[in-house]
């Protein structure tokens, strides 16, 4: 059994676009109106009660609260109920450590709200189209670009600076199939988005940098604006449509990627990097200052900009989907080790894209290079696992560590000159 998700853009009249409105603000104030409740008068509602304020309690009160404001009983009760569960697994996922204490809900940046799959329904009007029938809204048109599959168990309708958006979260009967498909390594680059062990070069479109170029020019044009004129409203609407516009762009090329790597291989090594490390700020401190500040802030924006998360994200579930799985490598040194003779040494790497060999004289493109020291190093430390247990069936003890990606022994490479560039 898999999840996935179906998104359609959406196309309400103007009648079901005020709808859309008034039920996202009641949903957003039920929310923040729970929020509140919860941080500041849990302990009064335990003393008079005897019972913890958790969603089932602040359940029975919604019910009062929509018998008192005829506002809220207009709207789905369902959409107010899915409001307050996301605020209980909001307080569970913070008390697990898994995230920060929740925020309250903010207007035009949360703006959406949420059905049970039961309660909608969508039929077929033609080739193109389709309509969802939403609860107290009626029959919305939504443009249909591929089927709904498997059992829908929640719909979501959401605001972004494209327009209203559906969203099918659908349960879908899977058995992965036997993936004998062979392994593949990629380094992920800047100015490269992706190189494969086997020569490929995968990046992302060019028209990403001709809409980030008309973004920052419109951002210097809303910064000119007087704040609250609607001038500059209408400037950041502009603002936040080329944002959305590249991020749309990006997924679709990270899904078209992810999914012929998905189908032509098995396996797919990728480096262990700490993408929120590598692209923190340089700024630094009032008493210690950063350096390079703005070629730093250039380099985050390059890196941010190519979605290595995403990409990762969305390789995984791909891969799991068709039997094959997603693994992960220590990227230290990969950049500066021969694929050749597994020599490490920083000079080797002449440049970005160069790559030179100083002890055997091995020359290649120096992703090229580092894919194939990554699909290595991951098959290495499988062959050292199994001789490891191997060994320990015997009743030998193997001491230290051996260290992987390369073809020689540990003691014939020379050592690492310096810090690794991953």
């Amino acid at each position: 059994m898999i999840l996935r998700g179906f998104r359609y853009k959406l196309a309400p009249t103007a009648e079901q676009e005020v709808l859309f409105r008034q039920f996202s603000g009641v949903c957003r104030l039920i929310y923040n109106l729970a929020l509140e409740q919860r941080r500041d008068f849990w302990r009064q509602f335990q003393r008079q009660t005897g019972r913890p304020l958790n969603y089932v309690a602040q359940a029975r009160e919604l019910t009062l609260l929509r018998a008192e404001f005829d506002w809220i009983e207009a709207v789905s009760q369902t959409c107010q109920q899915q409001a307050l569960r996301d605020l209980d697994k909001a307080f569970a996922n913070f008390f697990k450590g898994g995230a920060r204490y929740p925020t309250p809900r903010r207007k035009n940046v949360n703006d959406s709200f949420r059905f049970q799959g039961r309660e909608v329904e969508v039929k077929k009007l033609n080739g193109k189209w389709s309509a969802v029938r939403l609860p107290k809204i009626g029959w919305v048109k939504f443009r249909d670009t591929r089927s709904i599959r498997g059992t829908v168990k929640n719909v979501t309708v959401a605001l972004d600076a494209l327009g209203w958006h559906i969203s099918f979260a659908c349960e879908i009967e899977h058995v992965a199939p036997i993936n004998i498909c062979p392994a593949v390594g990629i380094d992920r680059g800047v100015a490269r988005t992706l190189t494969l062990s086997t020569g490929e070069r995968l990046s992302v479109p060019r028209s990403l940098e001709a809409i980030e170029r008309r973004q920052r020019a419109a951002q210097r044009i809303a910064a000119r604006r007087k704040r609250g004129s609607v001038r500059r409203a209408k400037a950041l609407r502009r603002v936040a449509k080329l944002s959305a516009r590249r991020a749309r762009i990006r997924r679709d090329w990270q899904h078209k990627a992810t999914l012929n790597l998905a189908r032509r291989f098995g396996t797919v090594v990728l480096e262990d990097l700490r993408i929120r490390n590598m692209t923190a700020s340089a700024t630094g401190t009032l008493e210690e200052l950063g350096r390079m500040v703005r070629q730093k802030a250039g380099l985050n924006r390059s890196i941010l900009n190519q979605g290595w998360f995403g990409f990762e994200t969305i390789l995984a579930y791909k891969l799991e989907e068709r039997g094959g799985c997603l693994c992960k490598v220590d990227p230290a040194y990969t950049s500066q080790t021969c694929s050749e003779c597994g020599a490490v040494d920083r000079q080797s790497r002449k440049s970005q894209a160069v790559f030179l060999c100083q002890h055997c004289g091995f020359r290649a493109n120096a992703d090229h290079n580092a894919a194939i020291n990554i699909l290595r190093r991951n098959t290495a430390s499988r062959d050292e696992t199994s001789f490891r247990a191997m060994r320990m069936e015997e009743g030998h003890w193997l001491s230290g560590e051996v260290r992987t990606g390369s073809r020689f022994a540990p003691a014939e490479n020379p050592p690492a000159s310096a810090r690794g560039r991953c």
